[in-house]
């Protein structure tokens, strides 16, 4: 009787712990925070449940989910790509209730609205990108408050106004993508805060004017581009012999400096200087730019006799045409003037 009774005890006791444990389809999901889970199906649901989310279900493991990745350690969310949405969408504010967050992503979409102030409550967000998207709205002041933003990509929208000077708050940015938009005003003083810091610096293709800020001297980027604006004045600033730059894109503007007073960097591979007002003749400098690919001075103002030597006469007769008296290869020889 007493081995029966111990029996039944055991059998009970079998059963309750079996009852207690979760089912197969939740075990399986015990990688991924709950918080995450929850909030990553908030976003799918304000964004009308697309294609592309589909692998997002109820009772799976989020970081096994499409579009996403988990911490190997913490197994928080850490990367967010959203992309290929057709159907007009906002930015879900439900973003910033991803603590871990570390990059996000939209891209090749039809964004309405704008980016949500919820994106400030991500601290360990380095890397922010909304790119080829309809967003059509002023980059907000508070993107300068992302204090650990490392990069940040905002290009190939339609975004419009002034760049904001906050984003010179950004003292960890290596690299600031803003081209392809609309744009307009002069670019932020405060951006000279960067100094050696930013890798890639890229406002083309927008309708910036004014001067060029002295202080934009300090960046020494490994690449700029400035191209295709409405900037004036000195870019000489931008060159130094010791710098760290090998590509400089600052065509089709109407910039107006001397360029015989120019020390173009060393290890330089790209120059774009055409469609401009610059005037002066080219420093002899250019014959020691052993990297040197493509320099295009087309369509300025410059005169006298194209330094013969190093790269120079490989870079083509369209590097130099449309100035207003240059001569010499890979143009036509120099016209001696003879004495009377």
């Amino acid at each position: 009787m007493e081995t029966h009774f111990s029996s039944l005890s055991l059998l009970f006791l079998f059963l309750f712990i079996s009852s207690s444990l979760p089912s197969p389809s939740l075990s399986a999901s015990v990688r991924c925070h709950p918080n995450d889970r929850r909030v990553l199906l908030s976003i799918k649901e304000s964004l009308n449940n697309p294609p592309i989310l589909a692998s997002w279900k109820p009772n799976t493991d989020c970081c096994n989910w499409d579009q996403v990745e988990c911490h190997p350690r913490t197994d928080r969310i850490t990367l967010l790509i959203i992309s290929k949405i057709n159907t007009p969408v906002q930015i879900p504010e439900a973003v910033g209730d991803l603590p871990y967050l570390e990059r996000l992503i939209f891209t090749e979409m039809n964004l309405t609205g704008s980016i949500p102030y919820s994106i400030t409550k991500l601290n360990n967000l380095k890397f922010l990108r909304v790119w080829i998207t309809t967003l059509s709205s002023p980059i907000p002041e508070f993107i300068g408050q992302l204090k650990n933003l490392e990069y940040l990509d905002l290009s190939d929208n339609q975004l419009y106004g002034p760049i904001p000077s906050s984003l010179g708050n950004l003292n960890k940015l290596t690299g600031l993508q803003l081209e392809k938009n609309k744009l307009t005003g002069s670019i932020p003083d405060s951006f000279g805060r960067f100094k050696n810091k930013l890798d890639w610096f890229d406002v083309s293709h927008n309708l910036l004017s004014g001067k060029i800020p002295n202080s934009l001297g300090e960046l020494d980027c490994k690449t700029t581009s400035m191209a295709d604006n409405k900037l004036v004045g000195d870019a000489s600033i931008l060159f130094k012999e010791n710098g760290r730059t090998t590509s400089i894109d600052l065509s089709n503007n109407r910039l107006d400096f001397d360029l015989a007073k120019v020390r173009f960097p060393k290890n330089v591979t790209y120059v774009q200087l055409s469609h401009n007002r610059i005037r002066g003749s080219i420093p002899e400098q250019v014959t020691e730019l052993v990297n040197l690919e493509v320099m295009d001075l087309s369509y300025n103002r410059l005169c006298g006799k194209i330094p013969f030597g190093g790269k120079v006469q490989e870079l083509g007769l369209y590097s130099f045409e449309h100035n207003r008296c240059l001569c010499g290869s890979p143009l036509p020889a120099c016209k001696s003037i003879r004495s009377p």
